[in-house]
């Protein structure tokens, strides 16, 4: 998570995303590059058609959300598509007190991680009785 909240900073100083209200958002993963590093890449598919600078119009329909914000591109990120996050935003909103401790939210899963069988007793229960 280290390296998204890296990524993420990044692009924001380079002035490519800013932080998004949009109702528009697409899920962000990870593929590993051959020199070891990651790169970090949304599944915008659907659109495509824009290239280059995005017209200022358009730019909430690239939003993407992050357990550390919603950001949308101002230049043509690679590869678009119109996916609905607001599900993964709802659950990183209600997860928010757990994220970076135990949880983690990615689409329509919630990973619970923890060090021991005990722990993850522990885990299982704060989540499921606080959802």
């Amino acid at each position: 998570m280290k390296e998204l909240a890296k990524q993420l900073k990044e692009l924001s100083d380079k002035g490519f995303i800013r932080p998004s209200s949009s109702p528009w958002g697409a899920p962000v993963l990870f593929v590993k590059k051959k020199d070891g590093s990651f790169q970090m890449c949304i599944d915008y598919r659907d659109l495509n058609k824009l290239t280059l600078r995005v017209q200022e119009e358009e730019i909430p329909k690239t939003a993407f959300r992050t357990r550390y914000g919603h950001y949308e591109f101002q230049v043509m990120p690679f590869g678009l598509t119109n996916a609905s996050a607001v599900f993964m935003d709802l659950m990183n909103r209600v997860c928010k007190p757990y994220m970076d401790k135990f949880v983690i939210v990615f689409i329509d899963d919630i990973l619970i991680y923890s060090k021991d069988e005990k722990e993850h007793e522990e885990h299982l229960k704060a989540i499921l009785e606080f959802l």
